[in-house]
Order: structure tokens, then sequence, then C-alpha cells
């Protein structure tokens, strides 16, 4: 006790004759840059998310580039402290860089190779670990890209409010997106007697179903894709959400070991399959990725919180009741598989906020089912009941709006 009241009074006299103790100490800490101490880059060609944890709260801005298209986020002096391998370049984003840039100030620059937009940029909290800063970015047409650049001036965190996210003008169409399965140098099936591939036949179907839809009055389709083109799984649904999407329906018409297998079938998304025909399907429709060496493990995370998981079950039910429209309209009208709705992990029905059904129009691997594929007649009829179940799907919608 003794020895520490000298100590005691040493150090009050000194608290009184210079700032406080406390006050030092966080001016120190402001002046300090702050600590990158982890980061992750992921995603395909579609979208990225970039995640950076730092020791402190980062306030930043952001602005973008073109020549190539880029976002850059401002950030006060930073020291990184990640590996280069952390946050090494993938699907969208062609180049990444970070550091310093100028007395108290850091950026991290993100190239893209086409244009692109930001679709969430926040700071979270976490807890002890400290806090996490989140960007997502997504695939943009040139005309969004473009109105983007004209605010080349730094915008600030606070005011990004998703009001740079691409949305489509205010109107009552009821948006349809019409996802030809395949195409380009993914051909999917092959037809057993006419060597016709499914690539061929889902986009013929998809522009006639397109064609028949856009005729009824208040609602509008969109093609993921209206060429002989490849697509990413990810990317058909990334376009079905730009383009306002209220509902996505993926065509296809595969092949199967057993050709006495026979009608149409829908898929609605579930984690595990209804059968083992629904699993294998799946499975090899999932492989379309790796035609061009996109891996599936590299996808954005999604925000796992309360109201996304509400969203996803609510948008589950919607795509059941399509599913229950589909088969409905095409009972006594279009042939139909045993148990004709059936569900799988299918990649392209993940959107959480879009209700999404994929239907096999039928079976290349089994002859009457190619036969029928390939008749005008019977495609337009096919088209006619789809367009059915999806205004019988949206009617009690429309009846039910004030």
């Amino acid at each position: 006790m003794l020895v520490l009241r000298p100590l005691f009074v040493v150090l009050a006299l000194a608290c009184a004759l210079s700032p406080s103790v406390s006050a030092r100490a966080s001016d120190e800490e402001a002046a300090a840059p702050l600590i990158a101490y982890n980061a992750l880059l992921v995603g395909d060609d579609a979208r990225a998310r970039l995640v950076v944890d730092f020791d402190r709260k980062p306030e930043f801005s952001y602005h973008y580039l073109k020549d190539p298209a880029r976002v850059v986020i401002t950030l006060p002096a930073t020291a990184f402290g990640f590996s280069d391998d952390a946050v090494e370049a993938r699907g969208l984003i062609s180049d990444i860089r970070y550091g310093v840039t100028g007395p108290g100030q850091s950026r991290i620059v993100l190239s893209a190779r086409e244009p692109i937009q930001m679709t969430l940029a926040e700071v979270r909290e976490e807890g002890d670990a400290g806090f996490r800063l989140v960007i997502d970015l997504a695939i943009a047409d040139s005309a969004l890209f473009e109105k983007l650049l004209a605010g080349r001036q730094e915008t600030p965190a606070a005011a990004f409010a998703r009001q740079d996210v691409a949305a489509p003008e205010e109107d009552d169409s009821f948006v349809v997106a019409i996802d030809a399965g395949h195409g380009g140098v993914d051909t999917g099936a092959i037809g057993e007697d006419s060597q016709t591939l499914e690539k061929d036949i889902t986009l013929d179907f998809a522009r006639a179903f397109a064609q028949k839809l856009q005729a009824v009055p208040g609602y509008d389709s969109y093609l993921t894709r209206d060429a002989d083109i490849y697509l990413s799984l990810t990317r058909r649904v990334e376009l079905a959400r730009q383009h306002g999407a209220d509902l996505f329906i993926s065509l296809h018409a595969d092949s199967l070991n057993q050709p006495d297998i026979s009608g149409a079938t829908v898929y609605t998304l579930s984690d595990r399959a209804s059968d083992r025909l629904a699993a294998a399907l799946a499975e090899r429709e999932n492989l379309s990725n790796e035609i061009m060496g996109i891996e599936a493990s590299v996808e954005p995370e999604e925000v796992t919180d309360i109201l996304l998981d509400l969203t996803r079950r609510e948008t589950q039910s919607f795509s059941i009741s399509l599913a229950d429209q589909v088969v409905a309209a095409f009972e006594g009208q279009i042939s139909l598989i045993n148990n004709p709705h059936r569900y799988a992990g299918f990649m392209v029905l993940r959107a959480p906020d879009i209700p999404s059904i994929l239907l096999e129009i039928g079976f290349l691997s089994n002859p009457e089912d190619e036969k029928r594929m390939l008749d005008p007649v019977w495609r337009d009829k096919l088209v006619d009941r789809l367009v059915d179940a999806v205004t019988r799907y949206r009617s009690p919608m429309v009846s039910a709006m004030p």
C-alpha cells in the first residue's frame, strides 16, 4: 500500500498536467491505420461478393470507372494484412488491387470483364471480431452502367440505398422470364432418331411461348437467351432478376436411359430430390456450368437472415402453386409423366425472390416425345396450355388487389 500510494500521486499529477489518458488513447487509435486482417472474394460470371474484415469500423465511399469497368472503394489509411490468394480474381472480376493511394487514404479497385453494378454495400458489426465490409457486384447492361458512371464523384456509403441497382420502370405488366435451357457449346440432349439438339428445341418453344404470352394484355415476356449462346446457370437467374421477372420458367427436353419413359414433368426446387429420376436430372443439368469451367462452389453466399428465409419460403410456396397450375392445364391435353410434379436441387431454380419452375417438355430419348416436340402444331398446343397456366396462377393475385 505504501509503495502504490506515491505511484498513484504521480499518475494523478501527470493526468492533471496533460490531456486525459483515455482521450490520448482515443486520438492514437484514430491516427492508427485500420487493419484489414482477413478477406475473401467469391463469385462466378454473373455475380461477385467481396468480404473484408477490419479491426474497427471502416468509413468508405465508392465510384465507378470504365475501360475496363471498375468499382473503386475508398477507405481511410488501411494496413492490408491478408494474402493475395484470399482475393484472387475469378469469374466476373478480372482483377483486384488494393493499397495506400495517398496520405490517410487507401483503395480497393475491382475490375470486371463487363459492365457491373454494386447491389450491396454495407458494414456489419461482428461482435468481438470487429467489423465486416460486404460488397456485392452483379452484371449490368451498358445503359445502366453509363448512368452509374455519370456520378463519377465519390459517393458516401451511407448514400447507397440500392438506387444503383437495376430496376425496371414501374408498370402493371406481369413479367415472365422464359429460359431456353442449354445453348452454345452446351448442346444438351440429342434426339435418338432426328439427332435434333435439345438447345434448339428449347429455344423454339421459348420463342413461341414468349410470343403468345406477349399478346395477352397485362403480360410481358423476357427471353434469357434469344440466340444460340451459352449462359451460365447463375447468369440466367441474374438476367431474370434484373428484368423484373415475376416468374421464371426454364424449358428443357432431356434424355434418359429408359426410352419408355415419356411425357412432360414440372420440377420445383428442393434440397432433397423427390426420387432418383429427379436427382439424376438435376445433377445432369447442374453440370452446365462445368462445361465452361465455372465452379458451383464459388457462387456468392446469400445473406442469411430471418427476412431472407421468410422470402425463400414464400417464393417456394408460389413456385409450387405455379407447378400445380401447369399440371392442371396440361391434364387431358398434354401427355404427362407419372407423378408429374417432382422436385430436386436444380441450380437454375435457386432465385430466393422469383417463383421458379423447370419444365421438361418431354424426353428426346423417347421416339413419341421426340416426334411430338418437332411438330409445330403440338408445340403451339403446349404453349397455349402454358399461357393458360400462367394466367390462372396470376388470377387470384389480381383479384386480391385493392
